[in-house]
């Protein structure tokens, strides 16, 4: 007997089956999405921008034409005959102080290997730029499966790493050296069976290893009683996966490591030294002559473009620049983006380069960095207010999403600014040699640095002395603008409703990272608490909500510790 006997007219609402029943006629439809492909599944879990190729490392550093091309044949060198030295080693770590070129000399291995054929994969760690999937190790054994699977040579092999995503799709939330097992080694083992290897890249490169931050857990990250995992451990995790790899013989790529020489990776490499090569970015690869002939180059399309002269600079300019760089390339690229910037002819530029106050050099090998940093952020119309800006974005990075994304620089404008045209004087065009900053007109892009080591310089008080902005002043500033935007109901700046809509949605998101006082009590209680959760709940009906659910706890979670007083960090 059917249940629906009598019925004139019945529908299941939702996206499995709609069925109408009209007397006794029956009519069907299935409205099932089509089940994803393995490819598919595989596609979710991967850093797509920490590819060597991704759109989001069009600007990524590479070395000059004809630089660095010791160091560049080294390494190619061993990843063709590696094999025939007396004590062969399937690990190559190339490590050096901040500002030698490692992601330069690994994104310009990587272009040469993907241009022979001997690139099997590679990953690009970022603490700053692009999505979050890049600075931890939650997407790196997927993203190299994935180019894997991409790669013409490897077909047989590409396909049992997709049936063994259709065999376990949890795969990606098991250990790390569990993905490795099932994602790549058993794949290798299978196929070296049936197939000849010799055809088969060689390389697999990790760039900027010292750039993986900690991966937290769940709620047992949240607990008290339980020590925050560091981003040391996570390291050595994906060191410990790599090295069981290079010891696996149905492995058969070799590994280059570029980082910086953290004590954590230092003690890891010292203890497998047996399977594992260092190459130590110093004198002996003549960075003092790259940098001459990437001057010259620079210099000369300047000259071309403002018709300058051809006997500038002298000689003797150009060898004091490469002497005050110390072997660090950093400084020589920041000093060229300086001379092409717009505040001023490139003479004049260079002149001001030139006449910087530089210290002891045998103290702080970094001075003559120190020198061109604290020049530019002088130069800014407030360099208080923007070293405050910049310590909030980067040092303490106190605005990002809850996946730990970089907000657009549109949103942090929004909510910095106290009255409009506070972000164009906190980030002014004098930056633009050490930062990315996007037009106004470009709603989508992040603030991003040119380079790390700006961070370096500005979260230590000895190297930019009274530029230094501690915790206490960039978390005022954090402060009094977030408290500002509950009692407004948004940004000062007036902003159409849709993208109003935008903001109050990242911003609620946000929790406080500080300390509660009773200034702050005070403004949040004499908020509309009613008005804000009536905006919550229309953020999570909305389909396009990012975190559904959590802005309306956060309303909740912050009024509650309002009236109790028990506001902890965030």
């Amino acid at each position: 007997m059917s249940y629906f006997q009598g019925a004139r007219a019945f529908n299941i609402e939702g996206d499995v089956i709609v069925t109408t029943v009209e007397t006794k006629n029956y009519v069907h439809n299935s409205a099932s999405p089509s089940p994803k492909s393995s490819i598919e599944k595989l596609r979710e879990h991967i850093a797509a921008g920490a590819m060597h190729d991704s759109a989001e490392r069009c600007d990524a550093p590479k070395c000059h034409p004809e630089t660095r091309v010791a160091i560049q044949d080294e390494v190619i060198g061993w990843i063709l005959h590696g094999d025939d030295e007396a004590e062969p080693k399937k690990i190559l770590w190339v490590t050096g102080p901040a500002g030698t070129g490692k992601t330069a000399i690994a994104g310009s291995i990587a272009d040469t290997c993907h241009k022979k054929g001997l690139l099997a994969c590679g990953f690009f760690f970022s603490s700053f730029a692009g999505l979050a999937n890049r600075r931890s190790k939650r997407c790196l054994v997927a993203t190299l499966a994935y180019q894997l699977v991409q790669h013409e040579s490897l077909g047989d092999v590409g396909e049992r790493i997709l049936s063994s995503v259709e065999r376990n799709p949890a795969i990606f939330e098991r250990q790390l050296e569990v993905q490795l097992d099932q994602l790549l080694l058993q794949p290798l083992r299978e196929a070296r069976r049936d197939l000849d290897a010799a055809s088969w890249p060689k390389v697999i490169i990790i760039d900027g290893l010292d750039e993986c931050e900690a991966e937290q857990y769940g709620d047992i990250a949240q607990s008290p009683h339980v020590t925050p995992r560091t981003k040391e451990a996570d390291q050595t995790e994906i060191l410990q996966a790599l090295l069981k790899a290079a010891n696996d013989p149905s492995f058969p790529f070799r590994i280059i490591i570029a980082s910086r020489p953290e004590p954590a990776l230092q003690s890891f490499t010292d203890g497998a030294s047996y399977t594992t090569r260092k190459i130590f970015l110093d004198e002996k690869y003549n960075p003092d002559a790259d940098m001459s002939l990437f001057l010259e180059c620079k210099f000369a399309d300047i000259r071309r473009r403002y018709q300058l002269p051809a006997s500038w600079p002298s000689n003797a300019i150009k060898q004091t620049m490469v002497q005050n760089a110390s072997g660090q390339f950093i400084y020589v690229a920041t000093v060229m983006r300086f001379i092409e910037g717009p505040s001023a002819p490139p003479p004049e530029l260079l002149d001001q380069v030139l006449q910087l106050r530089i210290g002891d050099g045998s103290a702080n090998p970094f001075a003559p960095l120190d020198a061109l940093y604290a020049h530019v952020l002088s130069s800014c119309p407030d360099p208080v207010v923007t070293v405050r800006w910049l310590s909030l974005i980067f040092v303490m990075r106190l605005l990002k999403s809850p996946s730990g994304d970089p907000l657009s620089a549109r949103f942090i404008r929004l909510f910095l600014e106290s009255s409009p045209g506070e972000a164009s004087y906190a980030m002014s065009s004098e930056l633009n040699s050490l930062v990315s900053i996007p037009s106004t007109e470009d709603h989508a892009s992040p603030y991003s640095l040119f380079h790390k080591s700006l961070v370096d310089f500005l979260d230590d008080y000895s190297r930019c002395g009274s530029l230094y902005a501690g915790w206490e002043s960039v978390s005022e500033l954090y402060r009094t603008r977030y408290s500002q935007i509950w009692k407004n109901k948004g940004p000062t700046q007036s902003i159409s409703s849709h993208e109003k809509h935008i903001f109050l949605e990242k911003f609620s998101g946000l929790f406080p990272a500080f300390r509660t006082d009773p200034p702050f009590e005070q403004i949040l209680l004499s908020c509309d608490i009613a008005w804000w959760l009536r905006i919550q709940d229309g953020l999570v009906k909305d389909s396009n909500c990012e975190y559904p659910g959590r802005h309306r706890r956060n309303v909740q979670y912050l009024f509650g510790c309002a009236h109790s007083s028990i506001m902890p960090f965030g």
